[in-house]
């Protein structure tokens, strides 16, 4: 099973994007894609169409589209629940101790890396950055 994950512009401004993929392979799973690139606002608005109505929406476009990201697949087993798992809480302070947003995130916006949550949402996010994935 795939998943997606992105790396946030702070995660690619600090210069941890080797340090998380790692993660994942230590613990794992195989990176299939991989690219770094830079959403435009409509892109970006496509990808959290979920949480257009929300109050948040708009921070979320704007930080992530202030800089590069690292996008990439992730396969293995259970891959959702297990990724989810191991990036930790949206919010770093409230994630558990050796998760990838406790130890890289430093805000409920700035929180390192975003994973899809379900099936439906990895198809639906994956034509966004990785538009030729079949």
């Amino acid at each position: 099973m795939d998943t997606l994950i992105l790396l946030k512009p702070d995660v690619v401004r600090k210069n941890y994007i080797g340090k998380i993929l790692a993660k994942f392979e230590e613990n794992g799973f195989k990176i299939k894609r991989l690219k770094m690139l830079t959403l435009n606002r409509d892109e970006a608005s496509d990808f959290y169409s979920v949480h257009k109505n929300k109050s948040f929406f708009s921070e979320l476009v704007d930080f992530i589209t202030s800089g590069p990201i690292v996008a990439a697949i992730i396969e293995g087993d259970n891959a959702i629940e297990r990724v989810r798992e191991l990036i930790g809480s949206t919010k770093p302070s409230e994630a558990k101790i050796g998760t990838i947003r406790r130890e890289f995130g430093s805000s409920i916006t700035e929180n390192a890396i975003h994973a899809s949550d379900s099936h439906e949402s990895f198809i639906r996010e994956v034509r966004v950055v990785f538009p030729d994935y079949s």
